[in-house]
Order: C-alpha cells, then structure tokens, then sequence
C-alpha cells in the first residue's frame, strides 16, 4: 500500500508512541529500519560473527583475516572491512579491554561503541526515553565506567563532550532502547541457549509501545544476503485501523500475568491494563506449577528468552471459583491459537507473510523467533521448516 504506514504521537500515560497513519493490512511490512547504534553482545561473541554487519563467519581456516589494528575483530567481507567497527571500541580491543571485569564488559562494549557515534547520531541517540528507576536494578557504577572508557579510548578520539554525565546519560538509554539479534533457532539447542549475537538500536522502533495481546511483531534476518541485514522489520499481525497504535510484545506472549507485571514494573516502569490482563487480574494463579518467573531480554522485548509454559500461554493459571475455562473466562483464546507458534519449546509470534503483488493476503505465517513457514490451514501435528530470509 502506498504511504506512511505509522506516525508519531504523545499519548497520555503511554509517552510516546507510534500509530497508524492509515488502514494497514494483516501481514503488511509497517516498518523496516537500520540501526543506529550496532554492538556485539559480548567479547566471546567478537571470532563468531562479522564486527561490521554480524553475520556468521566461517569456522577456520575459512575465517577472513582479522581487524588490522586490534586484531579481535574479523569481517566477513573486504566491504565489512572497508567499514570497519566502532573506532574507540577497536582502539579498546587494542588496549586489552578483555582485562576489564567480565561484569562491565556488555556497558563498556556499549558506551565505546556509542561514544564512536557521529554527533548527529550521538545527539539522536540521547533523544530516546531513559530506563525508569527500579529497585530491581543497581544502577550502573557511572563513574568507574567513565574511567574504564577514559582509559581505553584515546584522548584524541574521545568526543568533545565526553564526560561522567554524558556517560551516565548514555547508560540510561540502553535497557529499554536495545533489541537483541539473535542467534538462528536449532531443533539441537535450547530457546535457553540460544545466544544474542549482537544489540542494535533503532530510532524509530523504540517508540513502540507494549501490549501483551500485540497486533505487529519484529524480525530480525542477520543471516540474509545483501544489505540490510541488521534492519528491524515491523509486520501487522492482523488488519490495523487509522489512527490505532501499534504495539510489540516486550518479551514472550505465554508468559503469566503475574510475571509479565513483575518484568513491565521492573524493568519498564509502567503496570500493564491491556485488554488481556484486565482479564487475567481476575484469575487467581498456582504459584507451586513450576514455572519460574519470567526473564526475558535485557532489551525492548526478548522474544526469543522463553519459558516453558503450556497451551495458550495460560499454564499455571486457575481462573476464580465459577469459572469454566471457556472463551467467555478468556476471551483472547483464538489470539495464541492464530498466533503463537507451535513448535514445541519455541512460542514465537505467527506473523502472515506479505500481501501478495495483487493485494491479497498471505495465508501463509512465519515465526519470528524458530522461523517456520505454516499455512493457515495447516494441521498443528507436524510444523513445516522455512526459510526467513525470503521475506524482504
């Protein structure tokens, strides 16, 4: 469809946030964005995966030369190369950042590749909300920080704006602005391992808002040929009315209403009154089920930190005395059987592929996580395998 498919908007209560600025189709590409900030996840993952555009590398002795002035980087092609990685952070690697504590090595892996930012995109990047206080979270010791920069960065390549304030302004904009990249889904590995190959922010996808019955999800296609490959790609779960907002699930749709309060109090600052959990607050839940708390991404959303939880993501749940467990208790049941994946230790988000050229729509869903392809007709015994980089 022609024309801009979101606009920004300050809603009350709900800060800023992105809406519909027109009719949006189920399935339909809302937002496709590259990052403006781009940095690996953690030292360990710097001989896996290209510094420039984190895709994976070839094992040895297949793996292109190394980054020539720290030697910790690799690229997977001459453009990678040509590229480069953040300047302070390579200047960083080159003065054995390793031998800072493995405790501060995800902030300092940030804050050198943040303070690498052109001014303008350094001054976009301080734009974006700051992380709400919470007991939960210590915050970060911002002066030793500062100082572990100051020694690793050279003078002459630090901003002129470098300073303890900037780097604490900095630390504030991480947690709820970052998106995880992630390693692919294998049948051979657990959700629980699968590991975050690198963390991007966008500026645009960070003003989307939480709903816990989301009408859009995001993928991610590190492994695609081409450029882009680091972009963000926001899809419409169903058809989206003009002027309604578009929201994301911060983290994995089958988590419990008690865990999902817990993670959005802590780690965001709000209390969710979504349609679904206005439901759920009602219910009365077995704490003695066996699910533990949920933990998900360290970023807007982890969708890929699962937990093990039942069908309908509502295991553990014992509605009050009179209930019957029928739609009118839970009215969202058919949203987890549209939506939810159901490939087993997966619970990703089912997005419908594209429309196609002529206007129709797709009855064919991809997850954003494992990456199936099922028709919409398709019986749930045996999930299909599909290949996510087909979807632009």
């Amino acid at each position: 469809m022609a024309g801009e498919a979101l606009r920004a908007a300050d809603l009350p209560g709900r800060g800023r946030a992105l809406l519909a600025a027109r009719e949006i189709l189920e399935g339909e590409v809302i937002l496709s964005e590259p990052p403006i900030l781009l940095y690996p996840s953690s030292l360990a993952s710097l001989p896996a995966y290209c510094s420039a555009c984190f895709r994976s590398l070839p094992p040895p002795p297949h793996a292109p030369a190394p980054c020539p002035s720290c030697r910790a980087a690799a690229f997977c092609s001459p453009a990678c190369a040509a590229a480069s990685h953040p300047r302070l952070l390579c200047a960083a690697l080159s003065r054995n950042l390793a031998a800072a504590p493995d405790a501060h090595h995800e902030a300092l892996l940030f804050l050198l590749s943040a303070y690498s930012l052109p001014d303008p995109s350094l001054r976009a990047l301080l734009s974006l909300s700051s992380a709400p206080a919470s007991p939960s979270h210590q915050p970060p010791d911002t002066s030793t920080l500062h100082a572990m920069v100051a020694s690793l960065a050279p003078p002459h390549l630090q901003p002129p704006a470098f300073s303890p304030d900037l780097t604490a302004a900095l630390l504030s904009k991480d947690r709820t602005n970052s998106f995880s990249i992630m390693e692919p889904y294998r049948p051979d590995v657990p959700l629980e391992l699968r590991k975050t190959r690198a963390y991007a922010v966008y500026l645009r996808a960070s003003l989307l808002n939480h709903d816990c019955l989301p009408n859009a999800c995001h993928f991610d296609y590190a492994d695609r040929p081409g450029p882009g490959n680091t972009d963000i790609v926001v899809r419409a779960l169903h058809g989206i009315s003009e002027g309604r907002e578009v929201c994301i699930s911060y983290f994995a749709a089958n988590w419990r209403y008690a865990d999902r309060q817990r993670r959005l109090l802590e780690d965001y600052g709000f209390r969710c009154e979504c349609d679904r959990c206005q439901v759920e607050s009602k219910w009365k839940f077995d704490d003695d089920d066996g699910n533990e708390d949920g933990d998900g991404d360290d970023t807007m959303e982890e969708e890929h930190d699962r937990e093990d939880a039942g069908d309908g993501g509502d295991e553990g749940m014992e509605q009050e005395e009179g209930s019957d467990g029928g739609d009118e208790d839970f009215p969202h049941s058919f949203f987890f059987v549209r939506y939810l994946c159901n490939r087993e230790d997966c619970y990703g988000m089912l997005a419908p592929l594209p429309p196609l050229p002529n206007g129709d729509l797709s009855h064919v869903f991809e997850c954003n996580a494992c990456g199936q392809l099922k028709k919409e007709e398709e019986d749930d015994d045996e999930p299909d395998a599909g290949d996510s980089s087909m979807v632009n």
